[in-house]
């Protein structure tokens, strides 16, 4: 296993990945103003559960097949991207409506873990990140790959839950301000749907 040293340098590198900017955290800062504090810690929790999926395709090399194949890659890579516009037009058709009026928690927090699982697991670029960064932590003569990633891999997943849950309860506070606002829940509606439509074309249009 990776000594200790190297595992402190791969939670502080986590860490600051975590907190830049990026589709996925600003997906559950958008969850939680629009929903509530609890709906941003199910949409983290989801995204952080596809870790898991990316940490066993690194172990097993799917990932490098996709690294290696340009028609296996794109085809995963268009239907995240579809999922995403599928979500964010569903919210600015009004299929998907938020009250600000409530606390926000009635939603269907399963539905949210769910869907932020499969656009987690859906996204190409993300098992690329993973065969790119991980290595560098793995230490081939302490002993066997796959359990170095697999515990590198918890490891980024509860530090990326511990970070974007943050975020998910910053947007849930964002949203009681906003619930002094009566046309609120409509913008932060059509903000969250062009977020999410916006997120997808941008996948779908990314060259590796």
């Amino acid at each position: 296993m990776p000594g200790i040293e190297q595992l402190i340098a791969f939670v502080v590198a986590s860490a600051v990945l975590g907190i830049t900017p990026g589709p996925d955290i600003i997906y559950v800062l958008v969850r939680g103003a629009a929903q509530g504090p609890r709906a941003g810690i199910a949409a983290a929790a989801g995204l952080c559960t596809g870790i898991i999926a990316h940490t066993a395709f690194a172990v097993v090399g799917l990932t490098a097949i996709l690294a290696a194949s340009a028609t296996a890659y794109t085809v995963v890579k268009l239907a995240g991207a579809a999922y995403l516009v599928y979500l964010g037009t569903r919210m600015l058709l009004g299929r998907d409506e938020f009250d600000l009026s409530g606390d926000g928690d009635e939603q269907p927090l399963g539905a949210i873990y769910r869907q932020t699982i499969l656009m987690n697991v859906l996204n190409p670029k993300v098992g690329l990140f993973f065969l790119a960064f991980l290595p560098q932590f793995i230490d081939t003569s302490a002993g066997p790959v796959a359990p170095q990633f697999a515990l590198l891999g918890t490891i980024f997943m509860a530090v990326s839950f511990v970070v974007m849950a943050g975020a998910g309860m910053a947007g849930g506070q964002l949203r009681r301000w906003l619930a002094t606002s009566a046309r609120a829940a409509r913008v932060i509606q059509y903000v969250a749907g062009t977020i999410l439509v916006a997120l997808g074309l941008r996948l779908a249009l990314e060259k590796v």
